[in-house]
């Protein structure tokens, strides 16, 4: 295989101050709103970064509305609100069998929510998300997410958490390799054993260099997530994703980011971001040959945000 050419590259044209413009009045309109502008602020700020992120010197898309997430954010509270009022109703009654019953439907409607907005949340997302007119879609199902979570989720609890390395792969093999661009397809292919190995190098290693290793620990994790990515099209044609981070290059990252949100009191916030954003797509290339202007559009729209909102409720970010 030969390298693409360096116009397929991914890039980040974003500034801070204009990620800044955004943020402080997102901040603002959500204060003054009591937090009902928030999904609009969320739209805003998607809408933004995917502008910003470019491929081949075409930017992505993303068409979600702040309507269709107040939509998604109002299902998401009222579901919210029946669960609690079923738990505190069952609490309430003293009665030691129900307040047993109230605690194991609290802990087992959240559990039971992660697979559904994992599912949700790509479908909402890929869907509305775009590059140069073709859109992206999800295909995956949601009673294989449940199996996977339940099988996995078991067996990490059972073997204290050594198995949540295989639960995190097999994860990601499933949710990506049913990602669709067009009539192509990305797949991913961890292995769990690599990526407990390699955590567990990670872990002792920072722990003995009292943190310095630490940078080089998350340049692992992040080469291990790009270099097992790549994307398939018609005529057994591939793309290959690789990673050229570096440790040195985390170091100055995290630590320039860090200072910059501590001595600014979060005004840089913005500024870190985009940081961030430039140097992880910076640091991905495309390997191997295929034809990006044969990929016809396939995907249908689904604009139902709900379980995307669930995600931000439960703070669970599934997005890289």
């Amino acid at each position: 295989m030969e390298l693409l050419t360096p116009r397929k590259r991914f890039s980040f044209t974003g500034q801070g101050g204009d990620l800044f413009a955004v943020l402080i009045v997102n901040w603002l309109l959500t204060f003054i709103t009591l937090g009902l502008y928030y999904p609009w602020a969320k739209a805003r700020r998607l809408q933004y970064m995917y502008e910003h992120s470019e491929l081949d010197s075409h930017p992505f898309h993303f068409h979600g509305t702040g309507k269709e997430m107040f939509k998604g954010f109002i299902k998401a509270v009222l579901l919210f609100v029946v669960i609690y009022a079923v738990f505190f109703g069952l609490l309430m009654t003293q009665e030691l069998a129900a307040m047993i019953i109230g605690y194991l439907f609290f802990f087992v409607s959240f559990i039971g929510l992660i697979p559904l907005i994992i599912h949700g949340s790509y479908r909402y997302r890929m869907s509305r998300s775009s590059w140069r007119g073709i859109h992206f879609g999800y295909r995956g199902k949601l009673k294989e997410l449940y199996a996977i979570c339940i099988r996995d989720g078991l067996l990490t609890l059972i073997t204290f958490g050594i198995y949540g390395a295989w639960f995190q792969m097999n994860l990601r093999n499933y949710v990506i390799g049913h990602i669709r661009f067009g009539n192509s397809q990305f797949e991913y292919k961890g292995d769990g054993l690599d990526f407990f190995l390699m955590n567990l190098k990670g872990y002792f290693l920072t722990l003995f260099t009292l943190g310095i290793y630490g940078f080089w620990w998350q340049r692992d994790i992040f080469n291990y997530y790009v270099n097992n990515l790549s994307w398939s099209f018609a005529e057994g044609r591939r793309i290959r994703f690789k990673s050229t981070a570096t440790g040195g290059g985390f170091f100055e990252l995290i630590v320039v980011n860090l200072l910059l949100v501590v001595f600014t009191f979060g005004i840089g916030l913005a500024w870190a971001h985009v940081r961030m954003m430039k140097f992880v797509l910076n640091n991905i290339e495309l390997v191997g040959d295929a034809d990006l202007d044969a990929i016809v559009q396939t995907e249908l729209e689904h604009k139902s945000a709900m379980a995307d909102e669930l995600g931000d409720l439960l703070d669970v970010d599934i997005f890289l």
